[in-house]
C-alpha cells in the first residue's frame, strides 16, 4: 500500500460519517454510543428453533452476512470484549441464533448463522434459512438487522438474496461494509458508491452505509452510536 493510502482511507472515513450532514454524528451522538456498550454484556442463549428463542421483552439488533464476514469480530469489537462472541478461521462456524445482552436488561444483539457456506449440508442450510426467516418476519422486538458485506468483495449473489428476502419481509436493514482497510482508497470509494445504489433500489434498507475495520477500529464507534439511536 502507498504511503498515502491510510491519509485517503481517512479522508473517505471523515467524509462519510463528519462531513454527511443527513445524520447526525457528533460528539454528544458518540458519547451516548460509547456510554451504552460500557456496560455489562453476555452470552445468554443459542437457540435452533423459534421455540427456543429468548422471551421477546426488550429491543434486539441482529447482525447477518455470509460466512467469513466478520461478524463475530465486529460484535466484538462494538461490545469492546475480545472473546463474547467465539471467531474461527473456519467459515460457518455460528450455526444458531446467538443472544447477547447489553446491560441489565437494557437491549440484545443477535449474531445470525453466516450464509453462503458451501460446505455446510443442504439440511443444515435450509433449517438455518428457515430459522433467520421466521425469525425477521415474527420477531416483534428486532428493531434493525445490520448486513455485512465485505468490502474486498462487494454486495455478492447471496447477499443480494438476503436483501431480497429482507425487503420482501418489509424488514429494516443496513449495509455495512466489514475489512475496509483491507483495500486500497479508490477501490473504497467505488463500493462505497456501489453499495449506496443499491441502498437507493432496495425499499427495506436503510441510506446510511458504515465503513469498519474490527482490526483497526475503524468505523465502531460511529456504528455504536447508530445503535445507539435504535434503543
Amino acid at each position: 500500500m502507498a504511503n498515502n493510502e491510510p491519509n485517503e482511507q481517512a479522508k473517505i472515513i471523515e467524509t462519510n460519517y463528519l462531513k454527511n450532514l443527513d445524520f447526525d454524528f457528533s460528539g454528544e451522538v458518540i458519547k451516548k454510543g460509547r456510554k451504552l456498550f460500557s456496560q455489562s454484556v453476555r452470552f445468554i442463549a443459542a437457540s435452533n428453533n423459534m421455540k427456543s428463542l429468548p422471551e421477546e421483552s426488550i429491543s434486539e439488533v441482529a447482525f447477518a452476512g455470509r460466512s467469513n464476514v466478520g461478524k463475530s469480530s465486529l460484535i466484538n469489537s462494538v461490545t469492546g470484549r475480545k472473546f463474547i462472541a467465539r471467531t474461527s478461521q473456519n467459515p460457518g462456524r455460528t450455526q444458531q441464533l446467538n443472544f447477547f445482552e447489553v446491560g441489565e436488561k437494557n437491549f440484545r444483539l443477535v449474531d445470525f448463522p453466516g450464509f453462503g457456506y458451501a460446505k455446510a449440508s443442504k439440511t443444515s442450510i435450509q433449517s438455518w434459512n428457515r430459522l433467520i426467516k421466521s425469525y425477521v418476519k415474527y420477531r416483534s422486538t428486532l428493531k434493525r438487522v445490520l448486513l455485512l458485506i465485505d468490502s474486498r468483495r462487494g454486495i455478492t449473489f447471496s447477499d443480494k438474496e438476503a436483501m431480497n428476502t429482507f425487503n420482501k419481509l418489509a424488514v429494516s436493514y443496513q449495509l455495512i461494509l466489514t475489512k475496509v482497510d483491507k483495500i486500497k482508497a479508490k477501490e473504497l470509494n467505488l463500493i462505497i458508491e456501489r453499495v449506496k445504489k443499491e441502498c437507493n433500489i432496495n425499499p427495506a434498507a436503510h441510506p446510511f452505509v458504515h465503513l469498519t475495520s474490527s482490526a483497526k477500529g475503524i468505523g465502531i464507534d460511529f456504528l455504536r452510536a447508530d445503535i445507539a439511536r435504535l434503543i
